[in-house]
């Protein structure tokens, strides 16, 4: 669901998540947050400390959305600098051109994690297409009366006219779940995301979600 930014070179992700938006003709929606350190990140040499993972995901937000416009680009942040390639060929005397801008336009669309009721969190997602909001300080997802503050603050914020998506996860029973997400519609969640989080890691696990997958989306009639 999520690719840790900071912990990635941009320019690679942005290749692969262009290469797939053009392998499912135009379905791709990428979503990006900073990374959690405590989900098994600590073994690894990875930037740890929150404000270097914050700059590391705007400037590497700069660099994916420049590459994917498909023309040579420059960009000198404090974290990375982009030059254009400058091999040429007798095909390519200027230089070798650039990836293939994605099929979408003006681009992939892209959902930020951002926290509340942190303003500069989910500020940073409004520059963009969605937001995948959590509570500070706590592992869980919005309840409905906080989706419905975290929309207004996107309504009364939000200078751009492209629709902007709120994504919400949880569970939902085979056959229903209209009690459960139709909250999260009205306050203004826009999609919402089936996380069985804590299904065991074991072929009973897999034949419980199977069936969920199966039974198709939650139900609301």
């Amino acid at each position: 669901m999520l690719t840790p930014l900071p912990w990635v070179r941009p320019w690679t992700l942005a290749s692969q998540a262009a290469t797939v938006d053009h392998l499912s003709d135009g379905r791709v929606i990428l979503s990006v947050g900073l990374g959690a350190p405590d989900a098994g990140a600590s073994g690894f040499p990875l930037p740890m400390g929150r404000r270097e993972r914050a700059e590391l995901l705007d400037e590497g937000l700069d660099v994916l959305t420049g590459l994917w416009n498909g023309k040579p680009f420059e960009y000198a942040g404090k974290h990375y600098r982009i030059d254009p390639t400058p091999f040429s060929s007798d095909a390519h005397p200027e230089g070798m051109p650039p990836p293939p801008p994605p099929i979408q336009r003006p681009r992939i669309p892209i959902w930020v994690v951002g926290v509340w009721p942190s303003k500069k969190s989910v500020g940073r997602a409004l520059r963009y297409d969605g937001l995948i909001p959590g509570i500070m300080g706590e592992r869980r997802p919005p309840n409905a009366a906080e989706i419905g503050e975290i929309s207004r603050f996107v309504s009364d914020n939000r200078s751009l006219d492209q629709p902007f998506d709120i994504i919400v996860e949880g569970e939902t029973p085979v056959g229903g779940g209209h009690d459960v997400v139709g909250p999260y519609a009205d306050a203004g969640a826009t999609w919402w995301i089936e996380a069985h989080w804590l299904l065991p890691p074991t072929q009973e696990g897999v034949a419980q979600f199977r069936e969920r997958i199966a039974a198709g989306p939650p139900s609301f009639a």
